[in-house]
């Protein structure tokens, strides 16, 4: 996800250290979960993948079998197999 710094004063609280909803009605939801997230990562490196509109299928399909997918947590784990 991209780190739009515009976004990131959506995360500020006047009673938390940080808001994790953002009130205003910015757009963005995807940019501001992941500039939420960058919070607890100290600066190490960290991935964001927002894969809500692939967790599910409705039918079998090839690979896929009816239910919770496992996009995101597959394309991640191939990709770190790739790494070695």
């Amino acid at each position: 996800m991209p780190l739009v710094e515009d976004y990131r004063s959506t995360l500020d609280s006047p009673v938390a250290d940080l808001r994790h909803v953002p009130v205003e009605n910015v757009g963005g939801g995807s940019i501001t979960a992941a500039l939420f997230l960058r919070e607890f990562t100290d600066g190490r490196p960290w991935v964001h993948l927002d894969i809500a509109g692939t967790a599910r299928s409705e039918r079998d399909d090839h690979e896929i079998s009816r239910g919770a997918t496992g996009f995101g947590a597959r394309l991640l784990l191939r990709w770190l197999e790739g790494l070695r």
